[in-house]
Protein backbone atom coordinates (compact mmCIF):
# COMPACT_ATOMS: atom_id res chain seq x y z
CA UNK A 1 0.00 0.00 0.00
CA UNK A 2 0.97 3.51 -0.93
CA UNK A 3 2.63 5.47 2.04
CA UNK A 4 0.55 8.99 0.96
CA UNK A 5 -2.42 8.53 2.31
CA UNK A 6 -3.73 11.67 -0.14
CA UNK A 7 -2.93 9.17 -3.28
CA UNK A 8 -4.41 6.10 -1.87
CA UNK A 9 -7.75 7.80 -0.73
CA UNK A 10 -7.53 9.39 -4.18
CA UNK A 11 -7.59 6.52 -6.38
CA UNK A 12 -10.74 5.81 -4.37
CA UNK A 13 -12.94 9.07 -5.32
CA UNK A 14 -15.74 9.31 -8.10
CA UNK A 15 -15.89 11.96 -10.84
CA UNK A 16 -16.10 15.63 -9.80
CA UNK A 17 -15.44 14.08 -6.35
CA UNK A 18 -13.33 16.87 -4.08
CA UNK A 19 -10.91 15.28 -1.19
CA UNK A 20 -10.98 17.21 2.07
CA UNK A 21 -8.63 15.65 4.61
CA UNK A 22 -6.96 12.05 4.19
CA UNK A 23 -4.48 10.48 7.68
CA UNK A 24 -3.89 7.59 9.00
CA UNK A 25 -4.76 5.40 12.62
CA UNK A 26 -1.67 6.00 15.07
CA UNK A 27 1.00 3.08 14.14
CA UNK A 28 2.22 0.72 16.60
CA UNK A 29 0.85 -1.30 19.55
CA UNK A 30 -1.88 0.06 21.23
CA UNK A 31 -3.07 -0.43 25.04
CA UNK A 32 -6.78 0.11 24.86
CA UNK A 33 -9.56 0.19 27.85
CA UNK A 34 -10.77 -3.16 27.45
CA UNK A 35 -7.41 -4.56 28.27
CA UNK A 36 -8.01 -4.00 31.83
CA UNK A 37 -9.98 -7.01 31.34
CA UNK A 38 -8.79 -8.79 28.41
CA UNK A 39 -5.03 -8.74 29.36
CA UNK A 40 -5.23 -10.83 32.85
CA UNK A 41 -7.58 -13.10 31.00
CA UNK A 42 -5.44 -13.55 28.29
CA UNK A 43 -2.32 -14.23 30.86
CA UNK A 44 -4.93 -16.60 32.67
CA UNK A 45 -6.06 -18.94 29.39
CA UNK A 46 -2.62 -19.08 28.27
CA UNK A 47 -0.67 -19.84 31.44
CA UNK A 48 -3.20 -22.45 32.37
CA UNK A 49 -2.95 -24.06 28.77
CA UNK A 50 0.92 -23.95 29.26
CA UNK A 51 0.43 -26.01 32.51
CA UNK A 52 -1.70 -27.89 30.52
CA UNK A 53 0.14 -29.11 27.22
CA UNK A 54 3.42 -29.31 30.05
CA UNK A 55 1.68 -31.56 32.30
CA UNK A 56 0.47 -33.52 29.92
CA UNK A 57 3.50 -33.72 27.93
CA UNK A 58 5.69 -34.70 30.82
CA UNK A 59 2.84 -37.58 31.99
CA UNK A 60 3.21 -39.28 29.05
CA UNK A 61 -0.07 -39.26 27.91
CA UNK A 62 -1.92 -40.44 24.94
CA UNK A 63 -1.51 -38.69 22.06
CA UNK A 64 -5.03 -36.86 21.76
CA UNK A 65 -4.40 -35.58 25.12
CA UNK A 66 -1.48 -34.54 23.98
CA UNK A 67 -2.52 -32.72 20.70
CA UNK A 68 -5.72 -31.74 22.59
CA UNK A 69 -4.03 -28.44 24.45
CA UNK A 70 -2.29 -26.98 21.48
CA UNK A 71 -4.78 -25.61 19.55
CA UNK A 72 -5.55 -23.66 23.38
CA UNK A 73 -2.08 -22.85 23.84
CA UNK A 74 -1.93 -21.31 20.37
CA UNK A 75 -5.18 -19.36 21.03
CA UNK A 76 -3.48 -17.96 24.26
CA UNK A 77 -0.10 -17.07 22.74
CA UNK A 78 -2.56 -14.82 20.30
CA UNK A 79 -4.54 -13.14 23.38
CA UNK A 80 -1.39 -12.37 25.20
CA UNK A 81 0.75 -11.15 22.19
CA UNK A 82 -0.60 -11.95 18.55
CA UNK A 83 -3.91 -9.80 18.78
CA UNK A 84 -1.52 -6.39 19.59
CA UNK A 85 0.71 -7.08 16.58
CA UNK A 86 -2.40 -8.38 14.19
CA UNK A 87 -4.19 -4.83 15.44
CA UNK A 88 -1.09 -3.01 14.48
CA UNK A 89 -0.27 -4.44 11.05
CA UNK A 90 -4.17 -3.52 10.27
CA UNK A 91 -3.79 -0.07 11.12
CA UNK A 92 -0.31 0.23 9.13
CA UNK A 93 -3.16 -0.56 6.51
CA UNK A 94 -5.42 1.56 6.99
CA UNK A 95 -5.99 4.97 5.30
CA UNK A 96 -8.93 7.56 6.13
CA UNK A 97 -10.29 10.16 3.44
CA UNK A 98 -13.31 12.60 3.94
CA UNK A 99 -14.66 14.02 0.54
CA UNK A 100 -17.11 16.65 0.10
CA UNK A 101 -19.63 13.80 -0.60
CA UNK A 102 -18.39 11.15 1.59
CA UNK A 103 -16.10 9.01 4.42
CA UNK A 104 -13.66 6.50 2.59
CA UNK A 105 -12.04 3.93 4.45
CA UNK A 106 -9.40 1.66 2.73
CA UNK A 107 -8.12 -1.28 4.84
CA UNK A 108 -7.36 -4.98 4.73
CA UNK A 109 -4.34 -7.13 5.99
CA UNK A 110 -4.85 -10.02 3.06
CA UNK A 111 -6.94 -8.44 0.47
CA UNK A 112 -7.89 -4.61 0.00
CA UNK A 113 -10.90 -3.49 1.15
CA UNK A 114 -12.98 -0.32 0.49
CA UNK A 115 -15.48 1.03 2.41
CA UNK A 116 -17.23 4.39 1.17
CA UNK A 117 -20.29 6.16 3.43
CA UNK A 118 -22.25 8.81 2.35
CA UNK A 119 -22.13 11.89 4.46
CA UNK A 120 -26.19 12.34 3.83
CA UNK A 121 -26.81 9.01 5.12
CA UNK A 122 -25.00 9.01 8.36
CA UNK A 123 -27.38 9.40 11.12
CA UNK A 124 -24.88 9.32 14.05
CA UNK A 125 -20.98 10.68 14.36
CA UNK A 126 -19.63 10.28 17.31
CA UNK A 127 -15.92 11.14 18.74
CA UNK A 128 -13.78 9.99 21.44
CA UNK A 129 -11.46 11.86 22.03
CA UNK A 130 -8.20 11.95 24.14
CA UNK A 131 -5.53 14.27 26.14
CA UNK A 132 -2.79 14.25 23.28
CA UNK A 133 -5.78 15.53 20.63
CA UNK A 134 -5.80 12.25 19.15
CA UNK A 135 -9.19 10.55 19.35
CA UNK A 136 -11.74 7.83 17.20
CA UNK A 137 -14.50 9.07 14.54
CA UNK A 138 -17.32 7.01 14.50
CA UNK A 139 -19.73 6.29 12.26
CA UNK A 140 -22.89 4.91 13.27
CA UNK A 141 -24.65 3.23 16.44
CA UNK A 142 -21.95 1.29 19.16
CA UNK A 143 -22.79 -1.41 20.56
CA UNK A 144 -22.56 -1.77 23.91
CA UNK A 145 -20.42 -4.95 23.20
CA UNK A 146 -17.80 -3.19 20.77
CA UNK A 147 -15.76 -2.05 23.51
CA UNK A 148 -14.89 -5.00 24.93
CA UNK A 149 -13.50 -6.04 21.82
CA UNK A 150 -11.11 -3.56 21.55
CA UNK A 151 -12.79 -2.04 18.66
CA UNK A 152 -12.92 -4.86 16.15
CA UNK A 153 -9.41 -6.20 16.38
CA UNK A 154 -9.96 -9.59 17.02
CA UNK A 155 -10.04 -12.38 13.67
CA UNK A 156 -13.28 -12.36 12.01
CA UNK A 157 -14.70 -9.14 13.42
CA UNK A 158 -13.74 -7.15 10.56
CA UNK A 159 -16.61 -7.20 8.43
CA UNK A 160 -19.06 -6.39 12.00
CA UNK A 161 -17.21 -3.67 13.37
CA UNK A 162 -18.46 -0.45 13.32
CA UNK A 163 -16.62 1.82 10.53
CA UNK A 164 -14.51 4.58 12.10
CA UNK A 165 -11.64 6.64 11.93
CA UNK A 166 -9.72 5.10 14.47
CA UNK A 167 -7.14 6.54 16.57
CA UNK A 168 -6.47 9.82 14.44
CA UNK A 169 -4.37 13.01 14.88
CA UNK A 170 -6.39 15.84 15.44
CA UNK A 171 -9.50 14.30 15.86
CA UNK A 172 -11.68 17.25 16.90
CA UNK A 173 -10.63 19.30 13.33
CA UNK A 174 -11.50 16.42 11.65
CA UNK A 175 -14.42 15.22 13.66
CA UNK A 176 -15.74 19.39 13.06
CA UNK A 177 -14.67 19.51 9.13
CA UNK A 178 -17.52 16.28 9.25
CA UNK A 179 -20.37 17.76 10.73
CA UNK A 180 -19.60 21.18 8.63
CA UNK A 181 -19.19 19.17 5.49
CA UNK A 182 -22.31 17.31 6.42
CA UNK A 183 -24.15 20.74 6.25
CA UNK A 184 -23.62 21.37 3.21
CA UNK A 185 -24.21 18.20 1.49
Amino acid sequence: MDTNPSLVISKELASGERLLWSGRPRPGVVFRGSDLFLIPFSLLWCGFAIFWEATVLTSKAPLVFRLWGVPFVLVGLYLVVGRFLVEAKQRAKTVYGLTDQNVVIVSGLLTRKVKRLNLRTISDVSLEERAERRGTITFGPTPPSYAWFGGGSWPGLGQTAVPSFDLIENARAVYDLILTTQRGA
